[in-house]
């Protein structure tokens, strides 16, 4: 976060909403601290412990030995990161020793793995003298693919640095400076463009002289601004160029020619105003001295020199950004390091130099200005942000700023000589490290891949929905085809000019069932296929004219589509029959749901999670069938196993019999594919328990689990996904003769898109 000058009484009286008691409660209920280590390879044999060990470990070493380079191939260098401090400016709360830093240093390792899984380690050095702290860490090189350096004081962290980055070979970054410096950047090139401001020409005025405020002029410098516009202020005024009084090389550096002395005097006129000082720092007269639409990013924490409400009464026509998450345009430091990082280490930069730095603003502020996802809108309690003043930098809890801003960085350490590795797909990369924050990215990934390179034509049943129009952007920015918003066209304008959504874009066709030319076409097809069923003529032409279902689902029928997606306004049931209405059973099939289950790396299949209530054995085994089939084309070879309460005749019940029968049925059809039952969970899922049976015909833990009934089958998956353990996609609807999915009712954005591409995919089956 934005460094500042507050004593520790002030900032432990205003810091966020927890008590003491909260606090000392979260970091000592169970393991004391915030970190562990945990084994990446299976420690459970002697044979496991000689690879780990002696004599395994030899053959790295030698490898190393020969080549060290291969220490990123066999060893965590290449995802680690030390987090290093001293204590001398712990946040907010000054110089309280090494020890006292640990908790904020744990902290800080945390947040690089839960945001960009870099793992991370806190080392605190007990030392306040430069060369002993360089001396300390410079040797640290070989175990460590970054250093990350943590509050230290100004001016030691500039020596620090400056001379750990000529003495190692791997990147070291001191966050308290270059973090605030990256994001404050992105809001300012955001801020620019709002207000229509040239680089060049712009004046600004940064008020206070340390660590993070001397590393925002050097970024902007390097972005092109024009150093003769920035006056740079301390405690004692301007820094001008003659001035002797509390100088140092660093201030130095940044001396104007300026007849001003106050920082009352300096912030007449100018455009943009940095405060990295104190609360209270910007008056009431300073801001009506600006320039208009000024530019004012207040960044002292925990109280910025001047609120946003006190801006507000005195005029209204400024951007604000403060370092406070209760504002909107906070300048977080979580938008930056871990990001910036991860594109280090991927590409094993030996630096972090300006040009990784850019680009990393470049990147946050390209993202401010996209359509923000559902995921982003429930950080702001469902208010979504749109490009403008009060939205011009992201939210830390963005999930593409794990895809954005690392490969940024890559891209740019390769262009400016800084990466010994390079990425000759980018694009490939950014989707990788999708993965690692959202596990459905991973389980999705091939599908994405084969719809981009096979586009097609989907139905967004109900288009007129913001959540659904917004996941029809996604997937047609994402190239895996055109989306057909099916509605009444002046409500979806309406609705989509109201949430600031763009639908004039390639790949989007709006269709209103009530004046389509397809009408009539429609209707004789879906009469022709229901006039025996109980419906006459004008039942017919009301589904086609006021259902969107049925329309929808007719033109996937007929051809005019070559998919479907809907369930956003309707339960699961509903729309499966309006579906399955227009939308014969494909031959030889059977219609079921399979859920996707992703949890702690693992992917299980589960049937049937949303057509057959109390399946018969013949049903069972169908079911099975089915789900093997998706689980194949998912790129899995499946091993299915047919579960029940008992596990191999112990105990014995109804439902156990029907599933024992279907596997007898399975043997009959000679299938190709593991399966057995039946069996319990436990035994399904964990290798151990199932060794208990060594005529069980699975090859290893199943990774298809067939339930014996749609209660046990909802109860399991949904209950998973409740708790945490897990992520569900689905339930995936197979077995039609063309492609449909229908999503949960009231579905993110994020959702909708997912089940859009999957309906897409299996159009091209």
């Amino acid at each position: 976060m934005p460094a500042n000058d507050k004593t520790p009484e002030k900032n432990t009286r205003n810091r966020a909403s927890v008590t003491e008691q909260e606090a000392l409660d979260f970091h000592s209920q169970g393991r004391p601290g915030k970190l562990e280590i945990t084994p990446t390879k299976p420690m459970a044999t002697q044979r496991d412990l000689s690879l780990a060990y002696s004599p395994g470990v030899a053959v790295p070493v030698l490898a190393i030995a020969a080549d060290p380079s291969k220490a990123y191939d066999y060893t965590t260098r290449g995802n680690m990161v030390a987090v290093i401090s001293n204590g001398t400016a712990i946040l907010g709360l000054g110089n309280l020793g090494a020890l006292a830093s640990k908790p904020v240093m744990e902290g800080k390792s945390v947040l690089f793995k839960r945001f960009a899984d870099v793992d991370s380690i806190d080392l605190e050095v007990d030392t306040e003298n430069v060369d002993e702290f360089i001396n300390c860490v410079r040797y640290l090189g070989p175990s460590f693919g970054g250093i990350n350096l943590e509050d230290i004081k100004a001016p030691e962290c500039f020596i620090i640095e400056s001379r750990l980055r000529e003495l190692m070979d791997i990147p070291v970054f001191h966050d308290d400076q270059h973090g605030t410096a990256i994001i404050a950047a992105a809001g300012l090139i955001n801020a620019l463009e709002l207000t229509g401001r040239d680089l060049k020409t712009t004046k600004l005025v940064c008020n206070g002289a340390g660590a993070a405020a001397i590393a925002c002029i050097e970024l902007i410098k390097a972005m092109g601004f024009n150093p003769a516009n920035i006056i740079l202020c301390d405690t004692k005024g301007v820094i001008y160029q003659g001035r002797t009084e509390g100088m140092n090389q660093w201030k130095s550096a940044h001396a104007v020619k300026s007849d001003s002395r106050t920082l009352e005097e300096a912030m007449k006129g100018a455009d943009v105003v940095f405060g990295l000082s104190q609360k209270g720092a910007f008056t009431e007269t300073m801001i009506r001295s600006m320039a208009d639409k000024p530019i004012i990013f207040a960044m002292a924490n925990p109280d910025p020199e001047i609120t946003p409400e006190e801006v507000a009464r005195i005029r209204d026509d400024a951007i604000m950004a403060t370092g406070r998450s209760d504002y909107p345009n906070q300048v977080n430091n979580v938008l930056g390091f871990p990001y910036i990082f991860r594109g280090a280490l991927d590409v094993r930069a030996r630096q972090i130099n300006d040009a990784m730095k850019i680009a990393a603003a470049q990147a946050l502020a390209d993202l401010a200005r996209e359509d923000v996802p559902d995921d982003v809108a429930a950080a702001y309690q469902g208010n979504r942000p749109r490009f403008g003043p009060q939205y011009i930098i992201p939210v830390p809890f963005d999930p593409r700023l794990i895809s954005a801003i690392p490969v940024a960085v890559a891209r740019a350490a390769m262009e400016s000589g800084a990466a010994r590795r390079d990425i000759t797909d980018l694009d490939a990369y950014g989707r990788e490290l999708s993965a690692r924050r959202d596990p459905i990215a991973a389980t999705t990934q091939g599908i994405y891949d084969r719809v981009r390179r096979f586009p097609k034509r989907v139905v967004f049943a109900e288009a007129e929905e913001e959540q659904v129009m917004r996941a029809a952007i996604s997937f047609c920015s994402q190239g895996l085809g055109t989306a057909i918003l099916l509605g009444r066209d002046d409500v979806i304008r309406e609705t989509a000019e109201k949430a600031g959504i763009d639908l004039e874009r390639p790949g989007i066709e709006i269709i209103n069932a009530r004046i389509s030319n397809r009408v009539d076409t429609y209707i004789d097809f879906l009469y022709a296929r229901l006039q025996r069923h109980g419906l006459l003529l004008r039942d017919v032409q009301r589904l086609i004219h006021h259902d969107r279902n049925h329309f929808a689902a007719t033109m996937v029928a007929v051809g005019d589509a070559d998919a479907m997606v809907t369930g956003t306004t309707r339960n699961y049931a509903t729309a499966l029959s309006d579906v399955r209405r227009c939308i014969d059973d494909k031959p030889g099939h059977r219609v079921i749901g399979v859920s996707i289950v992703v949890a702690r790396g693992r992917t299980i299949f589960v049937a049937d999670t949303a057509v057959h209530d109390m399946p018969t054995a013949e049903q069972i085994a169908d079911i099975a069938v089915e789900a093997a089939r998706v689980a194949k084309r998912m790129g899995y070879e499946p091993r299915v196993a047919l579960l029940a309460y008992s596990t191999f005749g112990q105990p014995i019940g109804e439902r156990s019999e029907r599933v024992r029968e279907a596997v007898k049925i399975l043997d009959g059809r000679r299938v190709d594919f593991e399966y057995d039952g039946e069996m319990g969970a436990d035994v399904a899922l964990n290798a151990s328990r199932m060794e208990q049976y060594p005529f069980c015909r699975l090859s290893g833990t199943a990774n298809v689990l067939v339930m014996p009934a749609i209660h046990s089958a909802s109860i399991a998956t949904r209950m998973l996904q409740e708790i945490g353990a897990s992520t569900l996609i689905g339930p995936l609807l197979v077995g039609l003769d063309k492609s449909v999915q229908i999503t949960q009712m009231g579905a993110k954005d994020s959702e909708i898109v997912n089940m859009a591409a999957i309906a897409a995919y299996n159009a091209g089956s």
